[in-house]
């Protein structure tokens, strides 16, 4: 049976691949955790959060949202706030959030899906405020049997466009282009702004 993100299957496969014994002990997150710390992201809302490693990088700075229900009850059993889509919709969101994070998740869907998620959740960014993009360069995305499009600068842009953000840097973490190609965790690491209500 295919994969599917929202599946309880992805939830375990997600938590098996993060709680590989090499990877905890050579703290393989590491650069992550200081790249998207440098971003300087406040108040993050961290949209397609799965199992909450990235809102773990954020040190409680953050609240995320999934569709999967099982992945959001693995995010909260790891200490972080996360809520299902229906959850979150019922929510009432006084304080608006400096950023929106979106890590790996547009490359699982397609283009009008995710300008359609970023225009859904962009009016609870401040005005003036960060989305950051994230996504896998070649290897990574092949790596994955729910990734739907390649999403690359290129695609990243269309969607900032269309959506009306103002791009402030884009750069690929942690090794140059070129490496993406054949190491699975490059990524496509994409900086804008919210530039009008």
């Amino acid at each position: 049976m295919p994969d599917d993100t929202s599946s309880e299957h992805y939830t375990e496969r997600l938590r098996s691949r993060s709680d590989v014994w090499w990877k905890r002990l050579l703290n393989v997150q590491a650069p992550y955790r200081w790249n998207l710390r440098r971003l300087e992201p406040g108040f993050t809302l961290d949209v397609g959060c799965g199992i909450g490693r990235n809102l773990a990088h954020l040190d409680g700075h953050g609240i995320g949202v999934d569709h999967n229900p099982s992945a959001v009850a693995e995010a909260r059993r790891r200490g972080a706030t996360a809520f299902t889509t229906d959850e979150f919709d019922r929510e009432s969101h006084a304080r608006p959030f400096d950023s929106m994070l979106l890590a790996h998740l547009i490359e699982h869907m397609s283009h009008a899906d995710a300008v359609g998620v970023v225009t859904k959740y962009l009016p609870l960014v401040m005005l003036g405020g960060k989305v950051i993009f994230i996504c896998p360069q070649e290897a990574g995305y092949r790596s994955d049997s729910t990734h739907i499009e390649f999403v690359d600068f290129d695609a990243i842009g269309r969607v900032c466009r269309e959506t009306g953000l103002t791009i402030e840097k884009q750069y690929s973490f942690p090794l140059p282009r070129v490496a993406g190609k054949l190491f699975r965790y490059n990524e496509f690491v994409v900086l804008a702004r919210k530039s009008s209500g």
